[in-house]
């Protein structure tokens, strides 16, 4: 996944470099190694342990020189190289040089010493390097008073830990040694085949060689793990031999592995029988790390995840447990779509984690059909437009000009939107078809790299579409936006037709241009005598027209039939009515897609307040949760930025009130015997949206109970968190912290570095995040950038106290003053989020000036900040233009 190093400089070689460098005029590669150097194979090994500070380790690379040079490019960070020693085809050994040519973008160039003809060479480089405190390359995290050291390579963070050709279209096999402590567990992509001494104290493990990997896909890890074996998956008709499976774990915490463990095994077999292809490593390792700047991380046979994924127990929160089964659905449809089949540049990152949600989504469905991934592809679609409308949006395959857009690529354009694109043209030309159209390319490319076009064009020929297929689908790949589908109904020969115009989708404020065209899908519902049909053509032009067969006089039309494509509509006012009356009818997913089309009217400054909740009430009685909440969002907004007197306010709480209040009251407040995972989410949903977006005060008053409950100190002196429902810990300490003060935020402070239990640890975490006063929020900010808080887990914290314009104005007071710890503690995936920290949530343009003058000098500190930056202002000017359109008396209508 995911679930970044800093941006590449367009700077020749520095001229204090070395002589041999001086004297060449080749300049450092910027962005892409040059390829007249291809990696054929490494030996990695590691000498490691995790308590010191640095380690060390011997890379062997076998390559193949293709034109006759006295050097080569190559990547490595940090590295302290001691040797180089060249072996050419001959035998002959040659003495090089190691130069970190681009120290921040990890390019370095190794000199032969003398001109080499093209050959094979095999290259030996002896080096130390720091455990990285980042959480990429090989990191170090201390944990309950034991030290770790794990990896996380993906994209560019390979050059971290050994010399490398740190770029995924580089696929070569990997045969892998950790010399560690003898006290130790060492586990690495593949199976380890042997164990010698290796000195007084340590012990060396060597692992079976793996298949061609990437770098960003190599793994290991050392510590005092647990390792909980399960019982192997069985073989099946693609898969021969059982599959060795096994859960890593923190010393003391493999117990809390068995959930995940049971679960597994029914994936792979989703997964298997989809592809039509055995599972491709010889085990499979699930990791529960520590400390972790991703989500989780598909490295081939050794997954690694937040450890709160992995770590369940019977009482824990509804949403990690379903969380659990997706993230590993999802990184497990990795082994296929990433690391078997690669992309050679990062421009097609989507091809791994489009697929990969798109795939988790349809394995959920099949074995967990009661967690409607269906669903949540609508909501991750929908989710992905807000960002997409956008002028500074992403497209899904961005263009890479430097390190920063490699970081910046792993959001919900890449994830969502290629999930919800792929979605649409596998409705577009079946299920099944689509399906043959993925075994081919997979079996086409497998070990292999393989682009957009390859993909493209299989499912083309396995769906007999020529070349309009292709420009419709790949006129979502590489422009960004969103379709905006605007209809009209007309009557023409005694024919109903449905007139279409597409443009971009742009909300008010925007100032990008409108004039855009796809090859979109549209699928219209629309009602005939005893119910409803569907119609569905390929719109590829500014305007089109469909005739709807049989349509009732007077009908009605849902523009976006189930919710499958991406695509924003709009009806004018009459078929907006006769819409509003079918809502109830309508499909789950199609009720998602007309909610989200009434928050892009009122976006767009089509519809006011009063006509927005008006349209959305309906949705409120859906007995379906995800639909019922849908418009807590939108009404939330109103009543943060719009609702300016106490009579408005008054009026949606009782809006928000009657529509959800009676739902939560018969759920009650505690988890029952039985219940359905489905309750216990509405329950954390509704109870978080009441007492904090809407201040219900009976909501308030039932979490309190519970947050002063797991305040209290038991006999051991430790907080008594149990006493909270598990689903509302957060939530049950945020009301107390804001109700409590400071007593509260010191008791869990001083709690949080006793708890090793994930959930408690968020559960915590989130009360903290609710201090309101700036002197309370500020002692949790400090806090948070105490060591006691995991680099993973800082943004928990920072991400609060940003409602309204003077808890922003603490907020940036308090961000700006710590710029520089908060900057030194940035895991590798966050450095783009850092605009966001600083003032996300804003809505003046007074707010965003003061973020473009701050960032001014400092865009190129972390990479992916430029474009976190530009994301940032661009959603808060587009808040105040909505805020500055409003009609505030609109509510009470």
């Amino acid at each position: 996944m995911r679930h970044l190093v800093r941006p590449l400089l367009l700077t020749a070689l520095a001229a204090c470099c070395g002589s041999a460098l001086a004297a060449s005029a080749d300049q450092a590669p910027n962005g892409r190694l040059p390829r007249w150097a291809m990696p054929e194979s490494y030996n990695i090994a590691f000498k490691v342990d995790p308590s010191q500070a640095n380690f060390s380790g011997v890379t062997t690379i076998k390559l193949n020189l293709k034109k006759a040079s006295d050097h080569l490019w190559l990547d490595g960070a940090d590295l302290k190289v001691s040797k180089v020693t060249i072996t050419d085809a001959a035998g002959k050994l040659h003495t090089g040089k190691y130069i970190a040519s681009l120290p921040k973008a990890g390019v370095a160039r190794v000199d032969f010493g003398t001109t080499l003809k093209p050959q094979q060479l095999t290259l030996t480089f002896d080096y130390t390097a720091p455990l990285n405190q980042q959480l990429q390359g090989l990191y170090k995290v201390n944990y309950a008073g034991n030290a770790y050291a794990m990896t996380q390579m993906e994209p560019i963070s390979a050059r971290f830990a050994f010399p490398s050709f740190d770029e995924p279209s580089f696929k070569t096999p990997f045969d892998i040694s950790l010399t560690i402590p003898d006290n130790l567990v060492g586990v690495a992509n593949t199976k380890q085949v042997k164990q010698v001494a290796a000195g007084k104290g340590w012990k060396t493990l060597t692992f079976s060689e793996t298949k061609p990997l990437p770098t960003y896909l190599v793994a290991f890890a050392v510590g005092p793990w647990d390792v909980v074996k399960a019982p192997d998956i069985s073989p099946d008709k693609y898969r021969s031999e059982p599959l060795q499976l096994r859960g890593i774990a923190a010393k003391g915490e493999g117990h809390r592995m068995k959930h995940v463990l049971d679960e597994t095994p029914s994936i792979i077999h989703a997964l298997e029988n989809y592809y039509g292809f055995g599972y491709p490593w010889d085990k499979l390792d699930l990791l529960a790390a520590p400390d972790f700047s991703a989500g989780a991380m598909e490295n081939a046979g050794l997954v690694t995840f937040r450890d709160w994924l992995l770590l369940l127990d019977p009482d824990s929160p509804a949403r990690n447990v379903r969380g659990s089964f997706n993230v590993t659905a999802h990184e497990l449809a990795h082994q296929w779509t990433g690391d078997t089949v690669t992309m050679p540049w990062w421009n097609d990152i989507w091809l791994n984690e489009a697929f990969a949600t798109w795939m988790q989504q349809k394995v959920t469905m099949e074995v967990h059909p009661e967690y409607r991934a269906d669903l949540d592809r609508v909501r991750g679609a929908e989710g992905a437009m807000n960002n997409d409308s956008l002028v500074s949006a992403r497209e899904i395959r961005q263009p890479i000009t430097g390190n920063g857009d490699i970081m910046t690529a792993f959001d919900g354009i890449t994830y969502q939107k290629g999930a919800a694109v792929i979605g649409m043209f596998e409705g577009y030309v079946g299920e099944k078809t689509f399906q043959k159209g993925m075994r081919a390319y997979i079996q086409a490319h497998k070990f292999g790299n393989a682009t957009a076009s390859d993909l493209v064009n299989s499912i083309a020929t396995a769906a007999g579409k020529g070349d309009a297929f292709k420009h419709a689908f790949k006129s979502f790949l590489n422009q960004s936006g969103v379709p905006y589908v605007q209809t009209r109904l007309e009557h023409k020969d005694g024919k109903t037709v449905l007139e279409l115009k597409q443009s971009r989708y742009l909300p008010l404020g925007s100032t990008g241009d409108s004039q855009r065209i796809w090859g979109i899908p549209v699928c219209v519902r629309y009602g005939v005598a005893g119910g409803s049909k569907v119609a569905c053509d390929m719109l590829d032009k500014a305007t089109g027209s469909m005739v709807l067969t049989d349509a009732s006089k007077p009908t009605w039309v849902m523009p976006n039939a189930d919710g499958r494509g991406y695509y924003r509509f709009s009806l004018d006012k009459h078929a907006l009515a006769a819409l509003s009356k079918q809502a109830d009818k309508l499909s789950d997913t199609e009720q998602l897609a007309y909610a989200d089309a009434i928050s892009a009217s009122f976006k767009r400054g089509d519809l006011n307040a009063g006509d927005m909740l008006m349209a959305l009430k309906p949705l409120t009685h859906s007995k379906t949760s995800e639909v019922a909440t849908a418009p807590i969002g939108q009404v939330a907004w109103i009543y943060r930025h719009e609702a300016t007197t106490d009579a408005q306010r008054a009026h949606i709480r009782s809006w928000i009130e009657s529509a959800y209040l009676p739902r939560l009251e018969q759920l009650g407040y505690v988890r029952k015997a039985g219940e359905s995972d489905g309750d216990a989410l509405l329950r954390s949903t509704l109870a978080g949206a009441l007492a904090f977006d809407f201040d219900v005060p009976q909501v308030r008053a039932a979490l309190l109970k519970q947050g002063d409950a797991a305040l209290q100190k038991k006999a051991d002196g430790r907080l008594n968190l149990a006493a909270a429902d598990p689903d509302l810990l957060g939530d049950a300490l945020g009301v107390a912290v804001q109700t409590n003060g400071k007593s509260a935020v010191d008791a869990l402070i001083a709690e949080l570095p006793k708890t090793t239990d994930p959930a408690l640890r968020n559960g915590i975490l989130a009360g903290l995040s609710a201090a309101q006063t700036p002197e309370l929020a500020n002692e949790a900010r400090d806090f948070a950038l105490d060591k006691s808080v995991k680099v993973g887990e800082m943004a928990s914290i920072l991400r609060g106290g940003r409602d309204t314009r003077a808890q922003r104005d603490a907020l940036w007071s308090w961000f700006t003053g710590h710029y520089p710890q908060i900057l030194a503690r940035t895991g590798s995936f966050a450095g783009g989020r850092l605009p966001m920290l600083a003032a996300g949530g804003s809505c003046s343009k007074e707010e965003v000036d003061r973020l473009q003058a701050f960032f001014k000098t400092r865009v190129n500190d972390a990479a992916g900040a430029a474009r976190g930056l530009a994301q940032t202002s661009e959603s808060s000017l587009l808040c105040a233009a909505l805020k500055a359109k409003q009609d505030p008396n609109t509510i009470m209508h």
